[in-house]
């Protein structure tokens, strides 16, 4: 089996399908939604699948476990097609013309009897009627437990694909939740065209804070109230 860290060629759609969720996730989408040119989503898809392997490398328990029930589920290479298609005919062909040959021996057989022949002729067609007869019998359950088996294959084929669509979907979940939104949130983070800048107003605010605690006399209770010389100061 090929190594479950590195993402097979087949498996890529289902990385971008589950990469578009994790892009339209709440808190994604909010962080992105600073960004109205959507410049900062194109970098980080493409940035994600650059680096598919090793992002997918925290989910690679549950893709292991999805590639091993795949392999086991491919089917077999067809037979050369000249036996496939000669063994189903033989299958129903046999009992068929074995039961209708033993009739025809059988029935011979009587009437030979009944015409009083004298040689062995009715006794062979006796003995060949009932093995022809004995042939019929076996082609028939053969044909039937091979329909069986058939039968029986189909419903392991069934309950199979429903543990490989179960493990296909764990892969995927295991693969938004560990792997592709900790690693989009990790970039958001790094991507400094997301981070958000102070207000205009609380700039203004901070400055003009700043201005009145280094000149006191500029506070509204000195305003318009001329400063006193010794002159004026009160006897």
């Amino acid at each position: 089996m090929a190594d479950p860290l590195r993402l097979r060629p087949e498996d890529r759609p289902d990385f971008e399908a589950v990469l578009h969720l994790a892009l339209i996730t709440t808190d994604i989408q909010a962080a992105l939604s600073t960004d109205p040119t959507g410049r900062a989503t194109a970098r980080l898809r493409l940035r994600a699948l650059g680096d598919a392997d090793e992002i997918a490398a925290a989910a690679r328990a549950e893709y292991g476990t999805y590639l091993a029930l795949r392999t086991s589920a491919e089917p077999d290479p067809p037979p050369h097609p000249a036996v496939g298609s000669l063994l189903p005919a033989l299958a129903v062909l046999t009992p068929l013309i074995a039961a209708t040959s033993a009739a025809v021996l059988l029935v011979l057989g009587y009437l030979l009897q009944l015409a009083d022949a004298e040689d062995t002729l009715p006794g062979s067609l006796f003995t060949a009627g009932w093995v022809m007869t004995l042939i019929a019998g076996t082609s028939a359950l053969l044909a039937f437990a091979a329909m069986l088996r058939t039968a029986i294959r189909g419903g392991d084929g069934t309950a199979h694909a429903a543990r490989l669509q179960q493990a296909r979907q764990n892969w995927q979940r295991a693969l938004l939740d560990r792997s592709l939104l900790p690693h989009l949130r990790r970039c958001l983070r790094e991507d400094p065209s997301l981070c958000p800048t102070p207000p205009l107003g609380v700039h203004t605010a901070h400055s003009h804070d700043s201005r009145t605690a280094t000149h006191p006399k500029e506070h509204p209770s000195h305003v318009g109230q001329p400063d006193q010389g010794p002159a004026d100061q009160p006897q």
